[in-house]
């Protein structure tokens, strides 16, 4: 028989076990909290030099209309939708972003919007910042509605806060039509605005799961759909091209067409990938390739945490361990023996002489994804040029170039610098992505880009996610947690109260009571 001070002194042992227990439960709720705030956003500033951009004479006007099923053409230009409106109604690059004219509330006040495919909040600055040269002014907007909800959001650079409000806005080169629209009011920022950027919000064109503070906040091109009836697709070219600098007219960026594909802005077809989770656009990458050789890790490398396409992050980011296959695959194929680590890190440029090109002594890398038939999957391929990139200095008789390849913690993010070599289109309604060459992507004589395809996927495995659960299960985890963690504290303090009536011979507890001890630990 054992002493009711030590009988207390195990349930005790126990109870701290289940608190401690309770603790990590609610810790790793409060964590996925913030965890699920953080959405990739990696803009850099700088001036860049755009490649040559559409010719804008030989594009046709195209309607497109809503048929309750996929996507209908129609030849009447007075439709919904009208796509050489939107030809050309991006600005900016891959360094500053692309953005967006917009009008918002009554009377309109004017705002660049940054395009961002990797959140989904439609956020603009509601008060004066140093590095912005205007912002929205809630108070002589007449259609303003305050909802009285505080918003924050935090990406992989910068964050910012605010609250929610409601009003109208209007896109000179989109749709026809004004809609009503949520609108998180940006009232204070940390390393979200920059110097030198040209923007004064962010419009997040992701799903409602990810939209902040709770997914109840529609999402604006979600509005869209709903208030024009347009089709559920929207399309994006970048024309940066790569290149780092941009002159001082600052020609159109490229172009965001609402509702649709234009076909003047790629060349070839268009090859699809699904969209794996509706959150982020988040994808199946199924291999890598430096040079045409495989890089030959698990494919759940790949897509380890996520994969996504991100037109609000410059860089290919990669995991880390990925990351430093390609370096590794990189350095054996390139014709330079030896190179500073800082230039892989991102911390140093490397230079060269102006006019000696550098992209000749580098491999071209491709992303195979799974195609919409599973068993298939396409290649699509940057040159040196997407990827290697000249930051412009007038001043100086170097060209230096940064690398556009970055490390990542928070999966694979098919950022900018792929981007810009493809036209990549957004089919929300049949859930997938779709990727073609984009006429922009040439320098001179030269595709910078390249799509081939079908290949079988019979090498790889038939699911390469990673296996992570996604951070909604992930709250339904956490909070399955708390209640057993609460469940268990109950069944505790009832043997506190209750009398110790079945105690084991020889001074051990009862197996009753081992059974609750065991499910602690």
């Amino acid at each position: 028989m054992v002493s009711p001070t030590a009988v207390t002194a195990v349930t005790a042992m126990a109870c701290s076990s289940a608190v401690s227990l309770w603790a990590f439960a609610f810790s790793l709720s409060f964590g996925l909290s913030k965890c699920h705030f953080s959405v990739p956003l990696r803009i850099h500033p700088g001036k860049f030099n755009l490649s040559a951009h559409v010719n804008v004479s030989q594009l046709h006007r195209v309607a497109l209309k809503s048929d309750g099923s996929g996507l209908s053409f129609a030849s009447d230009p007075a439709g919904i939708v009208n796509f050489l409106d939107m030809v050309g109604n991006l600005q900016g690059d891959s360094g500053r972003g692309y953005y967006i004219e917009m009008s918002v509330g009554t009377p309109g006040q004017k705002l660049n919007i940054l395009l961002d495919t990797g959140s989904s909040n439609f956020a603009i600055a509601a008060a004066p910042h140093p590095d912005i040269t205007r912002y929205f002014d809630t108070d002589l907007s007449s259609s303003f509605q305050a909802l009285d909800r505080f918003v924050a959001v935090r990406y992989t650079q910068g964050n910012w806060e605010g609250e929610l409000g409601i009003d109208s806005v209007s896109i000179p080169k989109g749709p026809n039509g004004t809609i009503t629209v949520n609108i998180a009011a940006i009232l204070s920022s940390n390393g979200f605005f920059l110097s030198g950027i040209k923007w004064q919000g962010i419009l997040g064109m992701a799903y409602p799961a990810l939209a902040r503070p709770d997914s109840s906040v529609e999402p604006f091109f979600d509005s869209v759909v709903k208030q024009l009836g347009i089709p559920d697709v929207f399309s994006l070219q970048m024309c940066g091209a790569g290149l780092s600098g941009s002159s001082a007219a600052d020609p159109p960026g490229g172009s965001l067409i609402m509702g649709g594909a234009e076909p003047t802005l790629y060349r070839g077809s268009v090859w699809y990938t699904p969209i794996v989770e509706e959150w982020y656009y988040q994808v199946e990458v199924l291999k890598l390739e430096v040079d045409d050789q495989n890089l030959n890790l698990d494919c759940k490398e790949y897509n380890m945490d996520k994969a996504i396409v991100d037109s609000g992050t410059t860089m290919l980011r990669l995991p880390a361990k990925v990351f430093n296959a390609v370096v590794e695959a990189i350095t054996r194929s390139s014709l330079i023996q030896e190179f500073s680590s800082g230039f892989w890190e991102g911390t140093k440029l490397a230079c060269w002489m102006k006019g000696e090109t550098p992209w000749r002594v580098f491999p071209k890398l491709s992303i195979y994804l799974r195609a919409t038939n599973t068993s298939q999957s396409f290649r699509i391929t940057i040159l040196p040029q997407l990827y290697i990139q000249l930051i412009t200095d007038e001043n100086s008789a170097l060209d230096c170039f940064r690398f556009g390849v970055s490390s990542s913690a928070n999966g694979l993010v098919i950022g900018a610098t792929v981007m810009e070599g493809f036209y990549v289109v957004f089919d929300r309604a049949h859930k997938r992505l779709g990727f073609a060459l984009s006429s922009c992507a040439v320098s001179g004589d030269v595709a910078l880009s390249e799509i081939a395809g079908p290949f079988s996927a019979a090498d790889v495995a038939t699911d390469c996610s990673s296996g992570v659960p996604k951070q909604p299960l992930l709250w339904l985890i956490s909070y399955a947690l708390m209640a057993v963690c609460a469940v268990i504290l109950i069944v505790l303090l009832l043997l506190l109260l209750l009398p110790c009536r079945r105690r084991g011979r020889l001074g051990e507890i009862t197996d009753e009571s081992s059974l609750v001890r065991h499910r602690i630990k």
